[in-house]
C-alpha cells in the first residue's frame, strides 16, 4: 500500500481542522522569485519574475481568507513582498517591509500566513527592498465579497485587472546607483499596461455587456490618468470601500492607487482605445491597449484621443467628487455609513510635511525635518526583544522642525487612538502617502496652508475612506484614522525615489495589554537578522 507523503497528510488534517472549528478557508501559493529577459518598451532589461510571469500571478481570494504564500528567493540578494492595501489584521509580523521583517536571504524561502480580516476590494502586492520594485516583482490582489454579502452592482461579465505605471529603460540597479549616488531619477522612459508597452495588450469584451476593471498605479514616480476612449467610467470600488456610483470620462490614479471601474460596452463593434497617459508631466507619456468587442467589424483609430495633462484643479475637483456608498454593506452585512466617523472625536492632530533637502551635496528626503535611514534590525523585532539602540520614540514630532536629521524615526501612537493627519505639501510636485495596516477617511483637501480654520471645510458625512491619498502642489489633505490595528506600520511616500532617500517613517501602535486579543504572537519561522540574531522567538 502506498504510504502518504507527510504533506498530503498535513494538508488532509488542516483541513479537517477548518471543517471541525468552522475557519475561515486557506488558499495555498507557492512563488519562485527569479531574474529573467524582459522587454517591456523594446529594450532588453534584467527583470524580477514570480513564477516565471512579468507581472506576477494574481491572488484572488474571498473575504476572511487565510492566505498561505511560501516565497523562495532565487535571487543573488535578499528579497521582501508586502502587500498593498491588506491590512495584516493584529499581525504586522507579515506586512514584508524591511521595520517590521528580516529580508527572505538569497536561497532561502518564507511562507507569509496573512488573512484578508474584513476585506473587500482591489489591491496590489510589491518587492519592498532595495528598488526591486523597478524590476518588477508585482501583482494584483482580488478580494472578492463572500457570497451572503449583498454587492451594490450586478455580476459583471468579466473581471479584468490592469496593472499600469510608469517605467525606466535603466536596470533596477542602476537607478539604484543614482539614487545612491545622491541625485534624483531622470524621466521615465515610457508606461506600461500589466507589463507591456503601446498596443502589447488586449482586453477581449463582448458588446452590449458590463465589465470590472480594477486598476492600480503601480509605478515608481508619475500620477496617471486612465480612460477607454467612447466609454464612460463607472467608478464602484475605492481601496476597499463601496463608492457613490460616480460617472467619469476619465480617472486619475495616483501612486499607490487602486480604483474598480464598471465599463459597458454599448458602442458601435470596433477596437476601441484604452489609454494610460501621465499627469502633471512635460512632456506627457502615453500608452494604450485595445478593448476588442468580440463582433469587431474594424480595428483601432489611428490616433488615440487625449486627456487631461497638467491641470490640478481638474483632478482636484475630482478627488473631491469621490464619496462614500453609505447604504452598501462592506465586508459585513451592514450598512457602510453605520460607522459615523465625522461624530467621532478626534484625539490628536499630526502634521505631516515633506520637504527636499540637500544633505552632505546629496538629495535626501524628508518628513518633519527626518530623513528615514533604515536600521539595522527590523523596528517590529527590536520592540519585540526589546533591544535598546535600534531606534527611539519621538524620534519625529508630531509637526515640521526646523533643519534635517537623519534618522531611523518611529512615531508612538496609542492603541484605539483616533486621530486627525495632516498631510502638507510646500513642495511643486503632486504627493502620495499610504499608511500600512490602516484606513482613513479623507476628510478635506485643498490648496494653500492648512490651518485649525480648515476644518470647517471638512467633509463629516460620506466621505471616502482608502489607504493611499495625493496631496497636490502648494496643498493639504486632512484624514481621520482611526488606529485599530496595533503593531509597527510604515507611513511612506508612494514615490519611490522619495521613499528611498527617506520620506517614511514608522508608526508604533501601541497597546499595553500584551494579549494575543490585540496582537497574533511572533510568528514560528520569523527570520532574524542584524541584532536579533540569536534571540527566541
Amino acid at each position: 500500500m502506498t504510504q502518504a507523503s507527510p504533506f498530503l497528510v498535513s494538508v488532509i488534517l488542516l483541513l479537517l481542522f477548518q471543517f471541525i472549528n468552522g475557519e475561515d478557508p486557506y488558499r495555498f501559493f507557492t512563488w519562485n522569485v527569479t531574474y529573467g529577459d524582459i522587454y517591456p518598451l523594446g529594450v532588453k532589461q534584467q527583470g524580477i519574475l514570480i513564477n516565471g510571469q512579468f507581472p506576477g500571478p494574481q491572488i484572488d481570494s474571498v473575504t476572511n481568507d487565510n492566505l498561505i504564500i511560501n516565497v523562495f528567493n532565487s535571487l543573488d540578494e535578499p528579497f521582501l513582498l508586502s502587500w498593498n492595501g491588506i491590512m495584516q489584521r493584529r499581525n504586522s509580523w507579515q506586512d514584508g517591509v524591511f521595520g517590521t521583517n528580516c529580508p527572505i536571504p538569497p536561497g532561502g524561502n518564507f511562507t507569509y500566513n496573512l488573512q484578508v480580516k474584513d476585506q473587500i476590494g482591489s489591491f496590489f502586492y510589491f518587492p519592498s527592498l532595495a528598488f526591486h520594485k523597478a524590476a518588477g516583482g508585482y501583482g494584483g490582489i482580488k478580494v472578492a465579497s463572500r457570497s451572503v454579502i449583498p454587492v451594490p452592482f450586478s455580476p459583471p461579465a468579466g473581471d479584468y485587472t490592469v496593472l499600469a505605471g510608469d517605467w525606466f529603460k535603466q536596470n533596477h540597479t542602476d537607478l539604484k546607483a543614482i539614487l545612491d549616488n545622491g541625485h534624483d531619477l531622470p524621466f521615465p522612459d515610457g508606461l506600461l499596461i500589466n507589463g507591456r508597452g503601446s498596443n502589447g495588450f488586449t482586453f477581449n469584451v463582448d458588446q452590449g455587456k458590463t465589465y470590472r476593471f480594477r486598476v492600480s498605479n503601480v509605478g515608481l514616480t508619475t500620477s496617471i490618468n486612465f480612460r477607454i476612449q467612447g466609454h464612460k467610467l463607472i467608478l464602484v470600488e475605492v481601496e476597499g470601500t463601496h463608492s457613490l456610483q460616480n460617472t467619469y470620462d476619465s480617472i486619475d490614479i495616483h501612486l499607490g492607487q487602486s480604483y474598480s471601474i464598471l465599463v459597458t460596452t454599448d458602442q458601435p463593434p470596433k477596437d476601441y482605445y484604452i489609454i494610460v497617459s501621465t499627469r502633471f508631466t512635460t512632456p506627457v507619456l502615453t500608452t494604450t491597449s485595445a478593448l476588442h468587442y468580440s463582433n469587431a467589424v474594424s480595428g483601432l483609430d489611428d490616433t488615440p484621443p487625449g486627456g487631461p495633462t497638467t491641470e490640478i484643479d481638474w483632478s482636484l475637483n475630482q478627488a473631491r467628487s469621490l464619496r462614500r456608498n453609505l447604504t452598501a454593506s462592506g465586508p459585513r452585512p451592514n450598512p457602510q455609513g453605520s460607522y459615523h466617523y465625522g461624530l467621532i472625536n478626534t484625539t490628536r492632530t499630526i502634521r505631516v510635511v515633506n520637504s527636499a533637502p540637500v544633505v552632505g551635496g546629496k538629495q535626501r528626503y524628508a518628513v518633519n525635518g527626518v530623513s528615514f535611514v533604515l536600521p539595522d534590525t527590523p523596528l517590529k523585532l527590536a520592540d519585540y526583544f526589546k533591544i535598546s539602540g535600534v531606534f527611539s520614540l519621538g524620534s519625529i514630532q508630531d509637526g515640521p522642525s526646523g533643519g534635517v536629521n537623519l534618522q531611523t524615526a518611529v512615531m508612538a501612537a496609542d492603541f484605539r487612538g483616533y486621530v486627525e493627519v495632516v498631510f502638507e505639501n510646500p513642495e511643486d510636485s503632486v504627493q502620495s502617502w499610504h499608511v500600512d495596516g490602516h484606513h482613513f477617511f479623507v476628510v478635506g483637501m485643498d490648496g494653500g496652508q492648512w490651518s485649525e480654520a480648515s476644518r470647517t471645510g471638512y467633509n463629516l458625512r460620506d466621505t471616502i475612506s482608502r489607504v493611499t491619498v495625493q496631496v497636490y502642489p502648494k496643498s493639504w489633505t486632512a484624514v481621520y484614522m482611526p488606529l485599530d490595528n496595533v503593531g509597527m506600520w510604515n507611513v511612506r511616500s508612494e514615490n519611490w525615489a522619495r521613499q528611498y532617500l527617506g520620506q517614511q517613517f514608522y508608526l508604533r501602535v501601541y497597546s499595553p495589554a500584551n494579549s494575543w486579543r490585540d496582537e497574533a504572537p511572533i510568528p514560528n519561522n520569523v527570520i532574524l537578522c542584524g541584532r536579533a540574531v540569536g534571540h527566541q522567538p
